[in-house]
């Protein structure tokens, strides 16, 4: 037996500011970029075709207007939930592929309704190399979703991006894990103070990828399941500088193939999402061809003969959410969300899985234990070409 993997095109752009004045984000050509080096044909996967985003006009946006196309972001965030939850009912292992960061709140709805078809919470692992915790709470003014996509799901923001169909939060704080910012990231202490789980790239250099993915899977020991984000900004500019906030001190390549690979190997990661990857800063492809080749090796466990379809069933009562410490407003009362049938597929609430072994920014508009890697399969630092001092 084995999962599917359907891989799902989501190229907006909606969530970033313009580049220049006279130009648009290029993460929109990402999706074609990856499947141009045959992304699909090397993990088998089925093709769930493209959910054509709105067109990218800014128009007169100001600060002070909240986040520049929330409409849009909402009404294409909500239509994307549609397709990912459809090929979760058909028991497959959605690839999505953005895309800037904003397509986080069209997989987070559809986590929250999954969540609640299940009776249980489903869980973030947010791979980033920036918290993207820009809220009303802890800035002048807001503007680009995809520099605020954790906050917004986290519940924090305006009720057209971070309640869509009342529902509020998408994830809770506790059951987020945030990995591989870097170790000054603006809104840290505001992730501390929200109790939102974190390994920023220095502690998870020390402890290597294959034990901080088994880590951020014990994190969420509670949750029926987890989604997985990840933003290729994550990697150190000096081996990927093809985004459109790159920041020193991030992690390489075989580091992020042994992280992903350690996050999907379990029945419990629903999914996967690829961000800001721009192919306008790519005019040769290497990058392109570098993120598929670990793309497709970190995803090799979901595809591997004796990988478990997911299994989703209630977890257990839910206590009531602490109140985040941050200075926003409490929100006015919601509708309650429109029932939501049942999934296709059931998923248990993670523990130890017997079917695996025990080893296992930006711009102001701008994953039962895991296998342990075999000693010497976490990358030498210092051969990665990448400066951590």
């Amino acid at each position: 037996m084995m999962r599917r993997i359907a891989v799902l095109d989501a190229p907006t752009n909606l969530g970033l500011r313009p580049p220049t004045a006279s130009s648009v984000p290029g993460c929109a050509k990402a999706p074609g970029a990856l499947r141009d080096h045959g992304l699909l044909a090397r993990l088998r996967a089925r093709d769930a075709g493209c959910l054509t985003p709105p067109r990218y006009d800014p128009g007169d946006w100001r600060p002070g207007d909240g986040v520049c196309h929330a409409p849009e972001i909402s009404a294409y965030s909500a239509a994307l939930a549609d397709r990912i939850g459809a090929i979760i009912d058909r028991g497959e292992f959605p690839l999505v592929l953005g895309g800037d960061c904003s397509v986080l709140l069209g997989s987070a709805l559809a986590m929250h309704r999954l969540g609640e078809a299940v009776g249980g919470r489903i869980g973030l692992v947010f791979v980033d190399g920036h918290s993207d915790f820009r809220h009303p709470g802890n800035a002048s003014y807001v503007g680009a979703a995809a520099g605020e996509d954790l906050a917004l799901v986290t519940g924090r923001g305006q009720p057209d991006l971070a309640a869509i169909e009342g529902r509020r939060p998408y994830f809770r704080d506790i059951d987020v894990v945030v990995l591989g910012i870097r170790a000054q990231d603006e809104y840290r202490l505001d992730l501390q103070a929200a109790g939102i789980t974190t390994r920023p790239v220095p502690a998870l250099r020390a402890e290597g990828a294959a034990r901080t993915a088994q880590w951020a899977h014990e994190q969420l020991v509670d949750c029926a399941g987890y989604w997985v984000h990840i933003d290729v900004d994550v990697l150190d500019p000096a081996v990927m500088p093809a985004v459109d906030a790159p920041d020193p001190g991030g992690i390489a390549f075989a580091e992020l193939e042994i992280l992903l690979a350690g996050l999907v190997d379990t029945p419990h990661c629903l999914g996967v999402e690829l961000t800001v990857f721009d192919p306008d800063y790519d005019p040769d492809g290497a990058y392109a061809a570098e993120i598929v080749n670990t793309v497709v090796a970190g995803l090799a466990p979901v595809v591997a003969p004796g990988a478990v379809p997911p299994r989703l069933l209630p977890a257990g009562p839910v206590a009531p959410a602490p109140r985040a410490a941050d200075s926003r407003p409490e929100p006015e009362p919601l509708p309650a969300p429109a029932a939501v049938p049942a999934p296709a597929v059931a998923v248990e609430p993670i523990g130890p899985d017997p079917t695996v072994g025990d080893d296992l920014g930006d711009d102001p508009l701008g994953p039962g234990l895991l296998r342990r890697a075999p000693a010497g399969d976490e990358p030498d630092p210092a051969r990665s070409g990448i400066d951590i001092a």
